[in-house]
């Protein structure tokens, strides 16, 4: 059973809300916090939206290598404490990033809606689940981050799956694999917390 006590606090819980990745996490460690976050992630996202547009409108498929921008663009940032006074906005960017890549590619390639739809549920789910549970400081183990391949990880395998060609089969594997591993750690993790510790910090909160 996983031990919520022993969970590490993240020093940060705007970067916890990034929802980092092995690769965006490697990135940052080069520059050592040293990068503010905020910049480069709108540069991203600027870079992403024309590759996305010149690659989904058109067929040179320049849209799989909206990844490999975000990720060289934003990466870097991920070891920052994004205490700034608009750092806070880092992790709904990525999020539309990474929901907007999902749907773009899944769509120009006809994948069937409701794939695309169970994929981004997975995603929707795991978010707002790590949104409650600081809230709640019931905090995920370390090793979820890894195994659910971070923000970078899964647009770099849903680019992978378009380079492949095999989009349908891609979607639905990595669906169920994040709605298994997202929805059987969030239940063991719930079913582990103390149940009036999370009640106490719910009363705190309406106070």
């Amino acid at each position: 059973m996983i031990s919520v006590h022993m969970t590490p606090v993240p020093s940060s819980t705007v970067v916890a809300y990034r929802d980092d990745g092995p690769l965006s996490r490697a990135m940052g460690l080069l520059v050592a916090g040293q990068l503010p976050p905020l910049p480069p992630v709108i540069a991203g996202t600027f870079v992403t939206g024309v590759l996305l547009l010149l690659g989904v409108a058109g067929t040179d498929g320049l849209a799989v290598f909206a990844p490999a921008v975000t990720l060289l663009l934003a990466g870097p940032g991920s070891t920052h404490p994004h205490d700034g006074r608009f750092d806070w906005l880092v992790p709904p960017i990525l999020r539309l990033i990474e929901y907007t890549f999902v749907a773009a590619v899944g769509f120009a390639h006809e994948v069937h809606p409701l794939v695309i739809f169970a994929l981004l549920a997975a995603l929707a789910f795991h978010h707002y689940d790590l949104v409650y549970r600081l809230r709640q400081r019931v905090y995920p183990p370390p090793w979820l981050a890894t195994l659910g391949l971070g923000w970078d990880g899964r647009m770099m395998v849903v680019s992978l799956v378009a380079l492949s060609g095999w989009l349908t089969g891609g979607y639905a594997l990595l669906a169920i694999y994040l709605w298994g591993l997202f929805g059987w750690e969030s239940l063991t993790c719930w079913l582990a917390a103390p149940r009036s510790g999370v009640e106490a910090t719910d009363m705190g909160t309406q106070d």
